[in-house]
């Protein structure tokens, strides 16, 4: 059993953000990304709405490419940058795999809808983790066109639907090192 805790904890203390630019192009089979997904689908569940949908891009520059022109369709000319048009453009250059991450709302209108989100965040975590186990490179991003309602028309989302990110997934070379700017004993109230 302490096998399994210092297994699944150094796994969770060795998960990493590692931005795009990072990666260095080399392709994950398509078998490894399905066995991600397989455990995003273990994730916790309310009412068992598994609220999770993914949509999976084994050629990242189709995203990349779309998020870029949703970027500029939908920035007015006066705040339109060149600059972050082209880092939206060239995001998926070393990346292998991009996921979206959507909620699709349940039929359960008792669940509200923060826990089916926090169901899909849960799935992400799941994904990050057998991602790290398996030594890649993950990023999960919410910047840009992610969050904006151009983003949920191009996945032709419901309205009650979010986007809660999405996954850039490769390898890296190098990986950061690991901190916590606040004490845990800050951050925890025991109470006896």
């Amino acid at each position: 059993m302490f096998d399994t805790f210092s297994t699944i904890s150094t796994i969770i203390k060795n998960r990493r953000t590692i931005k795009p630019f990072m990666m260095n192009g080399n392709k994950i089979p398509d078998e490894q990304i399905t066995e991600l997904l397989e455990l995003a689908d273990w994730a916790p569940t309310h009412g068992l709405t598994e609220p999770w949908r993914f949509t999976v891009y084994a050629d990242p520059s189709q995203f990349c490419h779309k998020h870029a022109e949703l970027y500029k369709q939908n920035t007015p000319a006066a705040e339109f940058t060149q600059g972050v048009y082209d880092n939206f453009y060239n995001q998926g250059n070393k990346v292998s795999h991009v996921i979206i991450a959507v909620m699709r709302r349940g039929d359960l209108p008792k669940i509200p809808a923060f826990e089916e989100i926090a169901a899909v965040s849960a799935a992400i975590q799941n994904i990050l983790l057998g991602a790290t186990a398996l030594n890649m490179a993950s990023f999960w991003s919410t910047g840009g066109m992610i969050l904006k309602p151009a983003m949920k028309a191009f996945l032709n989302l419901r309205g009650e639907d979010e986007v809660i990110g999405v996954l850039y997934l490769g390898y890296a070379d190098e990986r950061p090192q690991g901190v916590r700017q606040v004490a845990l004993t800050d951050k925890v109230k025991w109470v006896k």
